[in-house]
């Protein structure tokens, strides 16, 4: 899956990353707190046994007032990728799950680049597997390894039950990118609302494949749900399939409405875009590549 073309892409989108993007790809911005950073923050007064290193000359000469410099401090951010891994991904032309995982490692490069910390939780029904926090571009050939060895599992997906698992562990706070179909039968809302309270920052990417928006078919037929193992004999017409491309259209743009409603990014994607030019597109949308 991962070979040396798929890393030249890797290599050309941290470029345009560093050179152009600057970080806004997933809409990062730096954990601050009070420290000895060098960006300055603001002063207070001086008490007895401060380091006068930190006292403002400067304004004691003009004021004669006694001030500390405060400083902000940068903390590395934390990523975590979300991982669909249910039965449903398996599906499409090209397949989700492969698109997914290139969506995951292209992204992970480009955190792992900027020197965040990434960490990959693969979740279907419940967290099945967890590629711990890593930073820096050494790592990325661990995480690919880790990528590939991935399958999809035969369990409903219930990403609230994985996220309030991914909680329990008591994670630090950063980027959450849930990178998934959403297909699940309990709705994704109730997962993203508590990442939100619990002060992650959500962004999620929705990938479908195109026949799953727009099916070619038609008569009487027989369904099976993957998933679950449901079974159910249909008759599809031509006003049945119109009915269901107005549903899936709908389910797509309820999940645009929720994310923007909320204020944090929302990418929808088929598998026939490549997952380069998808990324790209974030940019685009981002305002940072024309």
């Amino acid at each position: 899956m991962f070979d040396s073309e798929f890393m030249k892409k890797l290599e050309y989108l941290s470029l345009i990353s560093r050179r152009i993007f600057r970080g806004q790809l997933l809409a990062q911005k730096r954990t601050r707190q009070m420290g000895g950073g060098v960006e300055f923050a603001d002063h207070r007064d001086y008490v007895l046994g401060d380091d006068l290193r930190y006292l403002d000359w400067n304004v004691y000469a003009r004021l004669g007032s006694e001030l500390i410099k405060r400083f902000e401090e940068e903390e590395d951010l934390h990523v975590y990728f979300f991982l669909d891994c249910s039965q449903s991904m398996s599906m499409g032309h090209p397949n989700k799950f492969d698109y997914a995982r290139q969506i995951t490692a292209a992204l992970a490069y480009i955190a792992l680049a900027d020197l965040d910390r990434i960490s990959v939780v693969a979740f279907a029904g419940q967290i099945y597997d967890i590629f711990p926090l890593i930073r820096g571009k050494q790592h990325i050939l661990s995480l690919l390894r880790f990528l590939e060895s991935l399958q999809t599992v035969g369990e409903t997906t219930d990403l609230l039950a994985s996220v309030n698992e991914f909680l329990h562990r008591k994670q630090r706070t950063g980027l959450a990118v849930v990178i998934s179909d959403l297909f699940d039968p309990a709705g994704f809302q109730k997962a993203i609302d508590t990442l939100r309270y619990r002060r992650f920052e959500p962004n999620v990417i929705q990938v479908h494949d195109e026949l799953e928006a727009s099916p070619k078919l038609l008569g009487d037929l027989q369904l099976l749900d993957i998933e679950t193992g449901f079974v159910r004999n249909v008759t599809i017409s031509e006003s049945v399939l119109r009915r269901y491309k107005q549903k899936f259209a709908g389910f797509l743009d309820s999940v645009k409405k929720y994310c923007t409603g909320h204020g944090f990014s929302c990418t929808i994607s088929t598998t026939a875009v490549p997952f380069d030019e998808m990324i790209l597109r974030m940019m685009r949308e981002a305002g940072s590549v024309r």
